[in-house]
């Protein structure tokens, strides 16, 4: 009788623990449950005011597909409508990563009607729960850069070489010539050319980097435009004088501006050796400063106009004369020891100082190049 009682006082123990771990256990998973479906949820919440912030096409997807947030710049790129992702590729990514349930790096070409693929690298990264983030990068900036470096590189060993083969050539022919005194001084004189050539090559490629790199307004200062052309005159007179070119000049009142006095001697001091490279003997280089109102706004510039009667430059040329290594007229230049980067230089000059530079010629008639810089105010010092 006790022995039965025993039993079946175990066998109601055992239901009870049994029945009171398997609720442990069902209570347990539906925590694991609860904590792995909200995560997702959770990291989505937190990241939605990111993801509406960031300059770059991102958005945040959810497990059925479905866009929960995106940036401004992922709907003006066209990958979203609405809630909708509307590139097939995209889509595909995005439920590979969700599949795998990893992080997922991919390039792809969106192609849009009526303008060029635009190249994308898609990152997305799986969140939890289905949720994904996802970050498209444009390419097209990077692209461009390399091919412009490239270019750069290629132009730059081209350059260079024409000087340095005519170094070598020259060299020889003197060792040659070694003999005939008027011959060696005559290939001395075109070796001497060579390496002036070379060498102002060399300090234009440093110039320009340089002017890349730097800030043109960190350490700037008031700057007296008549200063700056009368220097830039005096670089200039000795080969003005020899080519017989007459060089005048008009200054306007109270043409000050604000920045890098040695880096705007250069721009100008460019401008004048091109004026006299490309006109002909006896032929005149005007210099004008003038304080005149913006035609954007209503502040002033100040004008620095040079004028030649040269050879002036073919329309489909003046798109490019900015460009750099670009020549007119190779023969003429290379005869001068132009080096094709004057122009970039003072372009680059003239960006860095908040001004432009732009050009009118007619061909045969001459070219004129205006630079314009904000004005300082024409008010007296209160002080």
């Amino acid at each position: 009788m006790y022995l039965w009682a025993i039993v079946l006082l175990a066998v109601l123990v055992g239901v009870v623990i049994g029945i009171l771990i398997g609720s442990w256990f069902w209570n347990y998973q539906r925590k694991i449950k609860a904590v792995g479906e909200p995560a997702g949820l959770a990291i989505t919440d937190q990241a939605a005011s990111g993801i509406l912030a960031v300059s770059s096409a991102a958005m945040l997807v959810g497990n059925h597909d479905e866009v929960r947030y995106s940036s401004p710049a992922a709907h003006t790129l066209g990958v979203v409508r609405g809630s909708r992702i509307v590139v097939s590729e995209l889509l595909k990514l995005i439920r590979k990563a969700r599949q795998q349930q990893a992080n997922l790096t991919s390039e792809l070409q969106l192609v849009r009607p009526g303008v060029k693929p635009i190249p994308l690298q898609i990152r997305v990264g799986y969140l939890g729960g289905g949720n994904l983030l996802v970050v498209i990068h444009d390419l097209s900036y990077e692209l461009r850069m390399d091919a412009a470096r490239r270019d750069f590189v290629a132009n730059i060993s081209h350059e260079l070489k024409t000087p340095i083969g005519a170094i070598s050539v020259l060299s020889e022919a003197v060792s040659q010539a070694s003999g005939d005194p008027d011959q060696v001084l005559e290939f001395a004189n075109r070796l001497q050319f060579e390496s002036s050539r070379l060498t102002d090559l060399v300090n234009q490629i440093i110039e320009l980097s340089r002017l890349q790199a730097s800030n043109s307004l960190a350490n700037h200062t008031i700057v007296d435009l008549t200063e700056v052309i009368n220097e830039a005159i005096g670089y200039n007179q000795e080969v003005a004088v020899a080519r017989k070119i007459n060089i005048t000049t008009h200054f306007g009142e109270n043409c000050m501006a604000l920045g890098d006095k040695g880096q705007l001697v250069d721009a100008v001091s460019n401008l004048v050796a091109n004026a006299i490279a490309y006109s002909d003997e006896y032929a005149r280089v005007a210099i004008v400063t003038n304080r005149v109102p913006n035609e954007d706004s209503e502040a002033e510039v100040v004008e620095v106009v040079v004028s030649d009667n040269g050879i002036g430059i073919k329309p489909e040329d003046q798109k490019r004369v900015f460009e750099r290594f670009f020549r007119v007229d190779y023969s003429r230049s290379r005869e001068s020891g132009g080096t094709g980067l004057g122009l970039a230089i003072v372009k680059h000059i003239m960006v860095a100082h908040g001004g432009s530079v732009k050009v009118w010629s007619k061909p045969g008639e001459g070219s004129t190049f205006t630079l314009q810089l904000p004005a300082l105010s024409a008010e007296p010092d209160s002080q």
